[in-house]
């Protein structure tokens, strides 16, 4: 599969380096341009871009960037709406991204993404330590084989990104549409707890839409912000 990532953070790495061991073709960008990644291709065999090309010729394209900077990606690049599917790992930190009004009034922060691109989205990888992602796949049918939730409303695409979350060693539980993504949002029952795949849907099931304090902008800093920020968040 041609495969674009846009953000080379802890997530954006970590899906690269997978990604390329799969023998998936990856291009990778970051915001300050391919010539910083050149010491990161040549490990992985990514090949370093420019965001505004990014998604060009791509079967599907990951967006793990902050939110904050999701409305400055390049307008237009993910091309005409038969144009790559598009993953948003995405988590909203008001501490890191300023508030986002229409978040804090209760938008799912997939759906605010999905609005800013012009484009729909699939939401996975959101709510997965990099670590974890990186290093504790196992193979089908394993016990204590973690899973990761799946929302999106084209189901063809979001089984496409179900398959490939298989391929990484993970079973994908789908979590229903796009509406219902706040359901894997920071401060949810699934949210950086590694369950197996009864226990996502069990966290699903159990998740208040309501943001928890520590995830709303009126709140204060916290140490479980910063920390999911560090090693989860793009």
């Amino acid at each position: 599969m041609k495969i674009g990532i846009i953000g080379a953070g802890h997530i954006g790495g970590t899906l690269a380096r997978r990604l390329r061991k799969l023998d998936h073709d990856v291009a990778i960008a970051n915001s300050r341009g391919p010539e910083t990644l050149a010491s990161f291709a040549k490990e992985t065999g990514a090949i370093a871009v420019a965001a505004r090309d990014a998604a060009r010729d791509k079967d599907l394209v990951v967006v793990t960037i902050p939110e904050k900077a999701v409305p400055r990606l390049p307008k237009g690049i993910f091309g005409s709406a038969d144009g790559p599917i598009i993953v948003d790992t995405g988590n909203y930190y008001p501490q890191r991204d300023g508030r986002i009004d229409a978040i804090e009034d209760g938008m799912p922060e997939s759906e605010w993404v999905s609005e800013q691109l012009g484009r729909p989205v699939i939401k996975a990888f959101n709510n997965i330590y990099a670590q974890h992602l990186m290093e504790n796949g196992r193979p089908a049918g394993q016990q204590g084989r973690i899973a990761l939730p799946v929302s999106g409303d084209d189901a063809r695409s979001k089984e496409v990104v179900m398959r490939l979350i298989d391929s990484l060693g993970f079973d994908a539980v789908d979590a229903g549409p796009l509406s219902e993504s706040w359901r894997q949002q920071p401060g949810t029952p699934v949210y950086g707890t590694d369950l197996n795949a009864d226990g996502v849907r069990r966290g699903l099931a159990a998740a208040r839409h309501e943001r928890p304090p520590e995830f709303r902008a009126s709140a204060s800093r916290s140490t479980q912000t910063s920390q999911a920020s560090d090693a989860s968040a793009p």
